[in-house]
Protein backbone atom coordinates (compact mmCIF):
# COMPACT_ATOMS: atom_id res chain seq x y z
CA UNK A 1 0.00 0.00 0.00
CA UNK A 2 3.08 2.61 0.62
CA UNK A 3 4.50 2.07 -2.79
CA UNK A 4 0.74 2.47 -4.52
CA UNK A 5 0.66 5.81 -2.20
CA UNK A 6 3.90 6.95 -3.22
CA UNK A 7 2.63 6.28 -7.11
CA UNK A 8 -0.10 8.10 -6.48
CA UNK A 9 1.32 11.14 -4.64
CA UNK A 10 3.64 10.87 -8.13
CA UNK A 11 0.47 11.59 -10.08
CA UNK A 12 -0.68 14.10 -8.40
CA UNK A 13 2.96 15.80 -8.83
CA UNK A 14 2.77 15.29 -12.35
CA UNK A 15 -0.36 17.38 -12.03
CA UNK A 16 0.92 19.87 -10.27
CA UNK A 17 3.67 20.35 -12.79
CA UNK A 18 1.56 21.19 -15.72
CA UNK A 19 0.95 24.25 -15.34
CA UNK A 20 0.27 27.48 -12.66
CA UNK A 21 -1.88 30.63 -11.64
CA UNK A 22 -5.19 32.46 -12.63
CA UNK A 23 -7.25 33.36 -15.66
CA UNK A 24 -11.14 33.17 -16.00
CA UNK A 25 -11.61 29.64 -14.72
CA UNK A 26 -13.82 27.03 -16.15
CA UNK A 27 -16.80 25.82 -13.70
CA UNK A 28 -16.34 22.22 -11.96
CA UNK A 29 -18.91 20.44 -10.35
CA UNK A 30 -16.93 18.18 -8.01
CA UNK A 31 -18.65 15.33 -6.41
CA UNK A 32 -19.77 15.00 -2.91
CA UNK A 33 -16.93 13.92 -0.57
CA UNK A 34 -14.12 14.79 -2.98
CA UNK A 35 -11.60 17.44 -0.86
CA UNK A 36 -11.26 20.57 -3.12
CA UNK A 37 -7.72 21.94 -3.00
CA UNK A 38 -6.81 25.58 -2.58
CA UNK A 39 -3.74 25.85 -5.33
CA UNK A 40 -1.57 28.44 -4.92
CA UNK A 41 -1.27 31.09 -7.48
CA UNK A 42 2.08 31.84 -8.51
CA UNK A 43 1.45 34.74 -11.52
CA UNK A 44 -1.89 36.08 -11.92
CA UNK A 45 -0.61 37.57 -15.31
CA UNK A 46 0.50 33.84 -16.74
CA UNK A 47 -3.09 32.94 -18.03
CA UNK A 48 -2.79 29.99 -16.28
CA UNK A 49 -5.60 28.31 -13.51
CA UNK A 50 -5.60 24.71 -12.23
CA UNK A 51 -8.25 23.21 -9.81
CA UNK A 52 -7.95 20.14 -8.11
CA UNK A 53 -10.09 17.72 -6.39
CA UNK A 54 -8.95 14.56 -3.84
CA UNK A 55 -10.69 11.37 -3.15
CA UNK A 56 -9.79 9.75 0.21
CA UNK A 57 -10.51 6.48 1.34
CA UNK A 58 -11.76 5.92 4.84
CA UNK A 59 -8.67 6.38 6.46
CA UNK A 60 -7.70 9.57 4.88
CA UNK A 61 -5.48 7.86 2.55
CA UNK A 62 -5.65 9.78 -1.95
CA UNK A 63 -7.12 6.49 -3.13
CA UNK A 64 -8.02 9.53 -6.88
CA UNK A 65 -6.77 12.84 -7.49
CA UNK A 66 -8.41 14.79 -10.89
CA UNK A 67 -7.36 18.37 -12.01
CA UNK A 68 -7.79 20.65 -14.83
CA UNK A 69 -5.57 23.14 -16.01
CA UNK A 70 -6.42 25.49 -18.33
CA UNK A 71 -3.50 27.85 -20.42
CA UNK A 72 -4.29 31.01 -22.35
CA UNK A 73 -3.29 30.44 -25.84
CA UNK A 74 -1.14 32.82 -27.63
CA UNK A 75 -3.39 34.98 -30.83
CA UNK A 76 -2.39 33.18 -33.85
CA UNK A 77 -0.53 30.49 -31.72
CA UNK A 78 -1.17 26.42 -33.05
CA UNK A 79 -1.68 24.22 -30.49
CA UNK A 80 -0.09 20.47 -31.20
CA UNK A 81 -2.64 18.63 -28.94
CA UNK A 82 -1.25 15.29 -29.49
CA UNK A 83 2.33 16.09 -29.99
CA UNK A 84 0.96 17.75 -25.83
CA UNK A 85 -0.51 14.66 -24.94
CA UNK A 86 2.12 12.49 -26.52
CA UNK A 87 4.96 14.97 -24.29
CA UNK A 88 2.58 14.16 -21.36
CA UNK A 89 1.85 10.69 -22.06
CA UNK A 90 5.57 10.29 -21.57
CA UNK A 91 6.25 12.09 -18.49
CA UNK A 92 4.05 10.12 -16.46
CA UNK A 93 5.46 6.55 -18.35
CA UNK A 94 8.99 7.61 -17.60
CA UNK A 95 8.46 8.78 -13.89
CA UNK A 96 6.20 5.63 -13.14
CA UNK A 97 9.56 3.40 -14.48
CA UNK A 98 11.85 5.87 -12.74
CA UNK A 99 9.46 4.39 -8.93
CA UNK A 100 9.78 0.45 -10.24
CA UNK A 101 5.96 0.53 -12.38
CA UNK A 102 5.56 -0.41 -15.93
CA UNK A 103 2.49 1.61 -17.78
CA UNK A 104 0.76 1.06 -21.20
CA UNK A 105 -0.86 3.27 -22.63
CA UNK A 106 -3.75 3.29 -25.37
CA UNK A 107 -3.77 5.29 -28.23
CA UNK A 108 -4.61 8.77 -28.31
CA UNK A 109 -7.67 8.77 -29.38
CA UNK A 110 -10.65 11.17 -30.41
CA UNK A 111 -13.35 12.10 -27.65
CA UNK A 112 -14.92 15.46 -26.09
CA UNK A 113 -14.16 17.97 -22.98
CA UNK A 114 -17.32 20.03 -22.17
CA UNK A 115 -18.42 20.76 -25.87
CA UNK A 116 -14.89 20.73 -27.02
CA UNK A 117 -13.49 18.51 -29.23
CA UNK A 118 -10.59 16.52 -27.53
CA UNK A 119 -7.91 13.69 -27.03
CA UNK A 120 -7.75 11.25 -24.74
CA UNK A 121 -5.45 8.99 -23.57
CA UNK A 122 -5.59 6.14 -20.70
CA UNK A 123 -2.34 4.74 -19.08
CA UNK A 124 -2.69 1.00 -16.88
CA UNK A 125 0.05 1.27 -14.26
CA UNK A 126 1.24 -2.53 -13.44
CA UNK A 127 3.70 -3.58 -10.32
CA UNK A 128 5.35 -7.08 -11.05
CA UNK A 129 2.13 -7.89 -13.25
CA UNK A 130 -0.34 -6.62 -10.80
CA UNK A 131 -3.07 -3.41 -11.86
CA UNK A 132 -2.54 -0.90 -9.23
CA UNK A 133 -2.98 2.61 -10.77
CA UNK A 134 -4.93 3.76 -14.02
CA UNK A 135 -4.35 7.78 -15.42
CA UNK A 136 -6.13 9.17 -18.19
CA UNK A 137 -5.06 12.72 -19.72
CA UNK A 138 -7.31 14.64 -21.99
CA UNK A 139 -6.62 18.07 -23.91
CA UNK A 140 -8.70 20.13 -25.91
CA UNK A 141 -8.38 23.47 -27.43
CA UNK A 142 -10.56 26.51 -27.79
CA UNK A 143 -9.86 29.72 -29.69
CA UNK A 144 -7.78 31.59 -27.26
CA UNK A 145 -7.36 28.76 -24.26
CA UNK A 146 -5.96 24.99 -24.12
CA UNK A 147 -7.26 22.55 -21.10
CA UNK A 148 -5.57 19.73 -20.19
CA UNK A 149 -7.79 17.22 -17.59
CA UNK A 150 -6.11 14.42 -16.11
CA UNK A 151 -7.55 12.16 -13.36
CA UNK A 152 -5.34 9.34 -11.29
CA UNK A 153 -6.23 6.39 -9.02
CA UNK A 154 -5.70 3.50 -7.30
CA UNK A 155 -7.37 0.76 -9.46
CA UNK A 156 -10.02 -0.36 -7.67
CA UNK A 157 -10.69 2.95 -7.06
CA UNK A 158 -10.78 4.60 -10.41
CA UNK A 159 -12.52 1.95 -11.83
CA UNK A 160 -15.89 2.96 -8.44
CA UNK A 161 -15.41 6.17 -9.40
CA UNK A 162 -15.94 6.35 -13.37
CA UNK A 163 -19.62 7.34 -12.89
CA UNK A 164 -18.18 9.67 -10.98
CA UNK A 165 -15.81 11.39 -13.26
CA UNK A 166 -17.97 10.91 -15.65
CA UNK A 167 -20.25 13.70 -14.16
CA UNK A 168 -17.49 15.91 -13.82
CA UNK A 169 -16.40 15.61 -17.28
CA UNK A 170 -20.20 16.39 -18.28
CA UNK A 171 -21.10 19.04 -16.11
CA UNK A 172 -17.78 20.75 -16.72
CA UNK A 173 -18.06 24.74 -18.36
CA UNK A 174 -15.08 26.27 -20.21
Amino acid sequence: MVRIGKALLISIGLLCGVATARAEAPVMNWPAGWQVEEIAQSDATSGVSRQRAVKNDQGGTPVMVMELTMTKVESGHQVNLEGVLLEMRKSVQKDFFQSGYQSVCNRIHPTTLSRLSALESTCTITQNGRHVLSQTLVAAVDADKAYVLSYAGQAEAYKASQDEIDAVRNGLKL
